[in-house]
This record gives structure tokens, sequence and C-alpha cells, in this order.
């Protein structure tokens, strides 16, 4: 089946969603309509969040008959293509690639501007981490020249958010005594095994990932935190300087210095309004709940998730809800 014929198939099946607003009966005559959100690596912060998404809308599928499943992808450049292609209704991506596919420039900019991309809220923080073994000695950036480096994989977000932090530097990858593109999978027990000295990590904190390496090994986090940072911040609005609380993983004791993305839920205009509203209000009608299902949710707050790092318009069902609740003027 063609891709057009696939979403046209998605598209009347979300269609059908309205039937599920009519009275109590009528809504239990609707087909159930199903929707995927896009996620990343399974040791990442993505498809937990993802899944938790799915599980408060889920909850409700009896009165609204959305049926909400979560797909383990290559990350946020694949989920923006995915969209584009109407294979996803819904996807995590992060900031900076939010505003370059929404503006056709880095990456997309041979396929232009993707003016139908719409936002429905921002997620929690994802820091540019790097990991290092502690035998590497390094401790800043600089440090990094000549070692063996994991950059990401080709194509994926922390990639792309790795080669600006390069390119601001005036750095490039033959400046790394080897690089390496290896998925988050891979990295930690590459790092404990001396194939690497460190690893490039955009994500959510704690992560699992880290935690195993910081498990093998002996490892420290890398502070990137310095002019070259500060003037990246300044010009781009989807970055935000953050600090890492020390503690988190073992033998990392001191506060760490770097920058970070936001992670954004975003879906594309097609998405029948009612489906997106009904997605936003599982959210936040149970927000105590949802909160509590991963620990990289639990500093959010409801007033900074509307618009902070957002580079598309909001979804109308998502301007909806917000409206409704005094969020949204």
């Amino acid at each position: 089946m063609s891709l057009r014929k696939i979403r046209a198939r998605r598209l009347a099946q979300m269609l059908g969603l309205l039937a599920a607003l009519l009275p109590p009966m009528a809504a239990m005559a609707a087909e159930p309509v199903f929707i995927t959100i896009g996620t990343g690596g399974m040791t990442g912060v993505y498809y937990p969040t993802g899944g938790a998404i799915c599980r408060l809308v889920n909850q409700e599928r009896a009165r609204h008959g959305i049926r909400c499943m979560v797909e383990s992808t290559g990350g946020s450049p694949y989920n923006i293509a995915s969209l584009r292609r109407g294979e996803l209704e819904l996807g995590l991506v992060q900031s900076d690639v939010e505003y370059q596919a929404y503006h056709g420039t880095g990456p997309f900019t041979e396929q232009g501007p993707y003016q139908e991309l719409r936002s429905v809220f921002t997620l929690h923080g994802e820091a540019l981490t790097i990991v290092a073994r502690k035998e590497a000695n390094i401790h800043h950036f600089a440090d990094l020249k000549g070692k063996r480096v994991n950059i990401g994989n080709a194509g994926s977000g922390q990639r792309e958010t790795m080669d600006t932090l390069l390119q601001a530097y005036g750095w490039s990858h033959d400046d790394f005594g080897q690089i390496s593109e290896q998925g988050a999978a891979e990295h930690s027990q590459a790092l404990c095994n001396n194939r690497i000295d460190a690893f490039v990590y955009v994500v959510g904190h704690p992560n699992g990932s880290i935690k195993e390496a910081a498990s093998a090994c002996e490892v420290n986090l890398v502070s990137i935190g310095d002019a070259v940072v500060d003037k990246l911040v300044a010009e781009h609005g989807y970055y935000r300087p953050v600090t890492l609380t020390g503690g988190q993983y073992r033998g990392t004791a001191e506060d760490i210095h770097t920058f970070e993305v936001a992670a954004n839920l975003l879906t594309h205009a097609s998405v029948p309004e009612p489906v997106i509203y009904e997605v936003t209000k599982a959210v936040f009608d149970h927000f105590e709940q949802f909160i509590r299902l991963h620990p990289s949710l639990t500093l959010l707050q409801p007033a900074q998730m509307i618009d902070v790092g957002l580079s598309a318009p909001l979804h109308p069902g998502a301007s909806r809800y917000f409206r409704e609740k005094g969020l949204l003027e």
C-alpha cells in the first residue's frame, strides 16, 4: 500500500473520532481510532515518556475511542520525516530539530520549511552530556581533541546538536583521534571496553544508559560551560544553559555545566482537532500522575509547557484545551 493511501486511511479513521463526541451510545458504536507516537531508542527517555503519554490516553479510551501506541524510532529527525509522510500522528522531537524542520534549515534545507508541523506541548530538558572514562583524563570540552569519541549515529538529533557545537568551537570531526557513530544501546559498553574514550548523549536525567556505564567502569561527566557555549545559547532560543546536579551517577559527585534542548511533542496539521485535544487533556487532567511516571518529568510545570522552546504553532486541539483551562489567552 502506498504512503498516500496509508495516510488517507489513518486520516479517515481519525475523523471517525468525531462520532466519539456524540452521546454515549453513539460513542460505543464508533470505530476505535489508532494513533502512534514516535519516540527514540528504548534506552533513552523518549520511549518511556511516550509510554507515559499513551498510558494516560488509553485510560480514557472507553470514552473517547482513541488507542495510543508507542513506536521506538531513530529519534528526532526520523520522527520529523515520519510525521511529514503521515506515518506517525505524533512524535517526540528535540527543540533545535523542530526549529530546523519548521524553517527548512540545517539538515532540512533540501526539503524546505515544514509548514504543516504543529506543536502540542514541551516536556523535559535534554542536556548535551559527555561521559568519559576517568583514565582518559577528559574534564573539559577542549580535552576531547585527539580522543576517540562516539558522536552519535548519523541522522540522530544528538548528532545534529553535537555538530552545531563543533561548528561553534571551529572544530571538525578531524579534530578527534577517532570518531564512532554508535547508538545509545552500544556506547556504554564501548566506553567500558576501552573502544572509545567518551560518548556524547543528548538526554534527560537520570538516564539508564549512563547509569549502566557508571556501574560498569569508572567514569566522569565533562563540563562544557564556557564563553563559546554562552554565545551559542544566546543566539538560539531553543537552547538554554543547565547544571547537571552531581551524584546522579556513581562516581560523579560534582555539578556539571552544559546546555540543553527541550523534548517537544509534535504533530501535523491534518490530525483532527479532537484527537490532539484528547491527548492534551489526558496529560494535563492527570498531571500529578504523569510526572510520577518517569524521573525526568518530575520538575515539569504546566505553564512552562505551552511555549518554552516551541517553534511550530500550537495545534488547534492543544490550543483549545489550554484556553479552556486558562493557561492560554
